[in-house]
């Protein structure tokens, strides 16, 4: 009787069919208007709290003078951070079926990420990571109990590469238990160790079976995150100008370092959007490189708000240390971003040699730009949107010169 007989499997590319609770398969790499779901753009959103406290904290022990320290604690925060977005994102590109397991479990990873950014003022200041470390387990116990329940629901290739990411998952946390008991020399040696084999775990689970992750949906996943970075590092820089004005006044001083803040973050949109990445990720091997190289932009482009916040101490006086190294706090950050953006992004998409050079002589100018004293960040904002017109001029020309030859080709 068709009443006792089990439904049958949704088609591929379809959208996961409606209930409160349903087996978690994949979802086809071919569907249609595949975009991002309220409850993504919400783990986002709580995401970047934590980032905020990273860019504070960096911003504080930068400005005590203390650039190396705090720079390498903002590299250890940002990477569990990151890396727990990160493994959300691609795994729920492959298996978000909206259900009411699925979406408690990713609110239970939203409140290991509040649990983390709770604890990282500690972890700066006095290298307790014991609070960071309770709610990086929550995120990933939380993560691995996704990849047991796709087990469950699949066979085959499938389910190997499920418990594999899951085993990896449980395994790497009892070794990032090393920087809550070892002794602090040893938590750098720990973070490396870790951080490397947290990176291989996606490389060996998904040796025999790939998931089924959505070109497009993971790359507007990482433009919104971006789009939220940057977002992030407007407002820390507009809250650290106000601040500034309301107690000392200092406008002149501060008007070059807004506009060239501004300037720097526009260019920084622009760069980024300006190519449509999807097209380039049509594979493990191209995504996971694209996609592992997020972390220098995105803590690039947190640390540049930072950056301006450190520019803004130092020019009211607050700051122990040189405009030199204030001025580097903002430029640098930038000069990576320019480099890994291009790296990533727009070196697929350019044609010639002069379209290839922009973004590296844009970067290289903007550190040169480190010593023009209190005008650096201004000055690094006009280069950057020298770099964006020069990117618009050449890309024009040679949609030009392409032109006749279509029409040619298409009269023919």
């Amino acid at each position: 009787m068709t009443s006792s007989s089990a439904p049958a499997p949704p088609s591929p590319g379809a959208p996961p069919p409606s209930g409160p609770l349903r087996r978690l398969t994949a979802r086809g790499r071919g569907e249609s208007h595949r975009v991002s779901s309220p409850l993504e753009l919400f783990f986002d959103l709580c995401f970047v709290v934590a980032i905020a406290q990273a860019g504070v904290q960096l911003v504080h022990a930068v400005a005590a003078g203390h650039a190396g320290s705090g720079i390498l604690n903002y590299a250890i925060q940002f990477f569990a951070i990151w890396w727990a977005w990160m493994n959300f994102s691609w795994f729920a590109s492959a298996y978000d079926n909206d259900d009411v397991l699925y979406r408690v479990v990713t609110l239970v990873q939203i409140a290991g990420v509040l649990v983390l950014a709770a604890g990282i003022s500690q972890a700066f200041q006095h290298h307790d990571y014991l609070v960071v470390w309770i709610g990086y387990v929550i995120m990933r116990l939380a993560m691995a109990s996704q990849w047991l329940r796709a087990a469950r629901s699949a066979e085959g290739a499938e389910r190997s590469m499920a418990l594999r990411y899951a085993c990896g998952v449980l395994l790497c946390q009892i070794g990032w238990l090393g920087l809550v008991v070892l002794p602090q020399p040893a938590r750098l040696w720990v973070f490396l160790v870790m951080a490397l084999a947290e990176m291989c775990v996606p490389l060996y689970a998904e040796r025999a079976h790939t998931t089924s992750w959505h070109p497009h949906h993971i790359a507007e996943r990482y433009g919104l995150f971006t789009i939220i970075v940057l977002g992030e590092t407007i407002a820390a820089a507009t809250a650290a100008v106000k601040s500034a004005v309301d107690e000392h006044g200092a406008l002149d001083a501060l008007l070059p370092i807004a506009a060239g803040g501004l300037l720097i973050v526009f260019s920084a949109w622009w760069i980024y959007f300006v190519v449509p990445i999807h097209g380039h990720l049509r594979s493990n091997r191209q995504s996971f490189l694209w996609g592992y190289g997020h972390y220098l932009i995105f803590a690039s482009a947190a640390a540049i708000g930072a950056g301006l916040e450190v520019a803004v101490e130092e020019a009211v006086g607050t700051a122990h240390l040189s405009t030199l190294s204030a001025s580097a706090a903002v430029t640098l950050p930038t000069a990576l971003y320019l480099l890994t953006v291009w790296a990533l992004h727009s070196r697929h998409f350019k044609f010639g040699i002069a379209q290839q050079l922009v973004l590296p002589v844009t970067a290289l100018l903007v550190i040169c730009c480190t010593f023009l004293g209190g005008w650096a960040v201004f000055a690094a904002g006009l280069v950057c949107s020298a770099s964006v017109a020069a990117g618009v001029i050449l890309t024009a020309r040679t949609a030009s010169r392409a032109r006749p030859v279509s029409t040619s080709a298409s009269a023919g």
